[in-house]
């Protein structure tokens, strides 16, 4: 057997492309807990959003980077949480809720006009009609405290906690990192997502 025919084939590589769609409501961590509140729009820094509570180029790793001790340093890659439209709605129908509020959930930015907004790659960037532009870091994984925050928000529905974990299953949203600074408000926004491919080799 020559080298030839023992090499893999070679991934299927997707071109980078361009989507639009529209941010419909900002909102701020600035208070106790994780929960956000509705704002005009904010202008994020390379650090994120001023006062809110995911600022920041670090963070103590937690349970979702268990290859890491428990507290250590590393990279934020979570400052601004984008939620969408479609998967909201997508989550409540499961749960069977009339709607979301995102606020409930810690959503920085809600979008809407793309389906499946959740599984924008890593890497995909999101530019605003001020010049800002944010860079997707990965997936945001529902956790028990949204649900919590869910439960506690409809008396009688104790089962939402983990429900929501279940359901929100890659329609949680994103993670985003701010690349360039500037004003982040409703309006266009345009999606430039990467070159992709599936190393399965």
């Amino acid at each position: 057997m020559d080298l030839v025919s023992r090499v893999a084939p070679q991934p299927k590589v997707l071109p980078a492309r361009n989507l639009s769609l529209h941010a419909v409501a900002a909102l701020i961590a600035d208070g106790d807990g994780f929960r956000t509140r509705p704002v005009d729009g904010f202008d994020a820094d390379l650090e994120g959003i001023p006062e809110d509570r995911h600022r920041g180029f670090t963070r103590k790793a937690g349970g979702r980077e268990p290859w890491y001790p428990r507290g250590t340093l590393i990279r934020s890659g979570r400052q601004i949480t984008v939620v969408s439209v479609e998967d909201l709605a997508a989550i409540a129908a499961d749960l069977d809720l009339a709607a979301i509020d995102p606020a409930l959930i810690g959503a920085n930015l809600v979008v809407e006009g793309v389906a499946h907004a959740s599984f924008l790659p890593t890497g995909t960037r999101l530019f605003f009609e001020s010049g800002a532009s944010l860079v997707v870091e990965g997936q945001n994984a529902p956790c028990r405290n949204s649900g919590r925050a869910l439960a506690d928000a409809h008396p009688g529905r104790p089962d939402l906690e983990l429900g929501f974990v279940k359901a929100g299953d890659r329609r949680r949203g994103l993670l985003a990192t701010v690349e360039r600074a500037g004003r982040i408000a409703p309006g266009p926004v345009k999606a430039r997502l990467p070159e992709q491919w599936l190393y399965d080799v």
